[in-house]
């Protein structure tokens, strides 16, 4: 039986066409990309290519604005540190109580070793941002304001165009996690007061290890890495030429699709969530039904344990995510009751499914739902919030 991959929010697999773009670069067209002869030159043009690439798929004014990464986490990380370099007589951070750990670990280390002060915004039981407690947090004393896109759980989306513009009042930089949201909303940060961006190339079909962070057009900027001059003394480090080819035409590719991710692929996982809340009950989608990524569908099973559910369905050849042994800091945050959030499974789709794939899963998932509840100690009797109809 053919697996069935349906964990695209933790990373997708690399396009076919990323790939053939990617080969030259590690054997005919190896030169470093800041050598000044010909071998380095190719090189050089395609790292600026690739950079064009990522450009027009955010937005942004000009590709002097990217630059590239590791990935994700070194991006957030470095948007902060330098935010609080560029502004040392502020203090302070903002960012939300749902933020991937990649913000949330460092803001913590932050707190812990220079006594910054971080303000973590709560969330609603949709995972929808508390406003009012942000802008109260909103002071002269913040140097940065991180909050995400979109959630990598629940796919909520929040209100970072709006959000960018209130840190501005109080001349905050504002960054923003998108590596859930890239290539799969539209962007056009150049008419944004977004400040500074974060996207990974493995969560669009692009290599791992490769990421970049959009710095707007005459900030300051503090690298993280120091070292040679490259990405115009932002990031030092010898390009990943290969990497960086990948990235720029999985960017390429990812704006063409988009079209397709917010119809087809959302059309997939709304079917898959009404199937499972017409056969299961005890379960909902967790998240804002309506203000949400097109690809993922977090549905909580009340009164199972996510990880036995996890093992059934590898048995079965589907793999999807859960949490750990504790239900996941978001839905902690969001309020879920524990009998729900412990069950909690994350199906995130990409353009690689079909309706095939969700066939398969309405198939087996209510006999293992109905198998677990069987073996579980928990007890029917608390309050379990009511699914909605996702169409």
């Amino acid at each position: 039986m053919r697996p069935i991959y349906l964990d695209n929010n933790a990373t997708t697999r690399v396009d076919p066409e990323v790939v053939q773009a990617m080969l030259p670069f590690f054997t005919d067209h190896f030169g470093n990309p800041s050598s000044m002869h010909g071998f380095g030159a190719s090189a050089g043009a395609a790292v600026k290519e690739a950079r064009r690439q990522v450009q027009a798929l955010i937005g942004a004014e000009c590709d002097h604005e990217i630059a590239f990464t590791s990935g994700g986490t070194e991006s957030d990380n470095a948007a902060i540190l330098s935010a609080l370099e560029v502004m040392p007589r502020r203090t302070e951070i903002v960012t939300s109580a749902v933020e991937h750990p990649a913000v949330l670990t460092f803001c913590a280390h932050l707190e812990k070793t220079r006594g910054v002060k971080v303000h973590r915004i709560p969330v609603d039981r949709q995972g929808r941002l508390d406003l009012d407690a942000y802008r109260a947090a909103l002071t002269p004393h913040v140097a940065i304001v991180s909050i995400m896109w979109a959630n990598n759980e629940t796919g909520t989306i929040f209100p970072v165009v709006e959000l960018a513009e209130l840190a501005k009042e109080v001349g905050a930089l504002f960054h923003t996690d998108a590596v859930q949201a890239v290539g799969k909303l539209p962007m056009d940060l150049k008419s944004t007061a977004i400040d500074m961006l974060s996207l990974s190339g493995h969560k669009l079909h692009g290599p791992k290890g490769i990421g970049a962070l959009y710095v707007r057009r005459g900030e300051r900027f503090h690298s993280l890495i120091k070292g040679g001059h490259q990405e115009r003394g932002r990031r030092a480090g010898t390009e990943n030429t290969p990497g960086i080819v990948g990235f720029g035409k999985a960017a390429e590719l990812a704006l063409n699709f988009m079209d397709d991710e917010n119809t087809r692929v959302k059309a997939l996982r709304d079917r898959l969530e009404k199937g499972l809340l017409q056969r299961i009950p005890n379960a909902f989608v967790t998240g804002d039904p309506l203000e949400r990524l097109p690809n993922p569908a977090n549905i909580a099973f009340a009164y199972i344990e996510g990880e036995g559910m996890l093992l059934l369905l590898h048995r079965e050849g589907i793999a999807c995510s859960s949490g750990s042994l504790e239900p996941s800091h978001v839905l902690r945050a969001m309020n879920i009751p524990y009998t729900a959030a412990h069950g909690a499974i994350r199906f995130s789709f990409s353009r690689d499914n079909g309706e095939e794939d969700v066939d398969r899963v309405l198939e087996v998932i209510p006999g293992i739902v109905e198998k677990l509840r069987a073996l579980s100690p928990l007890r029917a009797g608390d309050e379990v919030p009511k699914s909605f109809d996702p169409v």
